[in-house]
């Protein structure tokens, strides 16, 4: 398999592509990216958690599905209120549960150290999903932009 490709910079509306090795190296390489990403485009989205819910997509994208020819791919988005991470992989098969809080009973045992990355993206993003794809599925999440902080001059 190829070196993922380089990001550009993309023109207004369109989003950022990139193809990841489907293996642990996945993960760090990701929230590079994303973090990269979201710097290009100037704008103040919450970078540090957005890197931290793509590498819980990338890592359940990496552990869950079949090791195959088809590389992982991110896409980073930047929208009117925010920005929308999605993580495309080829099982067809739906992730855990993304709708709602979980019921007490289905919440993840907090003494293993597996089961929580899905409880982490629906909890702090604003919205979160999957959607079949023609080869296979994507997990996505969106995340609001933050206001920018004003500081007072001459305190």
């Amino acid at each position: 398999m190829s070196e993922p490709a380089v990001l550009a910079r993309p023109a207004a509306g369109q989003a950022w592509r990139t193809d990841l090795p489907h293996t642990a190296q996945a993960v760090p390489l990701a929230r590079a990216l994303v973090r990269t990403a979201l710097a290009g485009y100037g704008t103040p989205q919450d970078s540090d958690t957005a890197e931290l819910l793509t590498a819980e997509l990338v890592a359940n994208a990496v552990e869950h599905t079949a090791h195959g020819d088809r590389p992982i791919e991110l896409v980073v988005e930047l929208l009117a209120h925010g920005c929308q991470v999605e993580v495309h992989d080829a099982d067809p098969q739906a992730p855990g549960t993304l709708a709602g809080p979980a019921a007490p009973e289905a919440l993840p045992d907090p003494w293993q150290e597996h089961g929580r990355g899905l409880l982490l993206v629906r909890t702090l993003s604003s919205a979160c999903g999957h959607r079949r794809t023609a080869h296979g599925k994507a997990v996505w999440f969106t995340l609001p932009a933050r206001a920018r902080r004003c500081t007072a001059h001459g305190a």
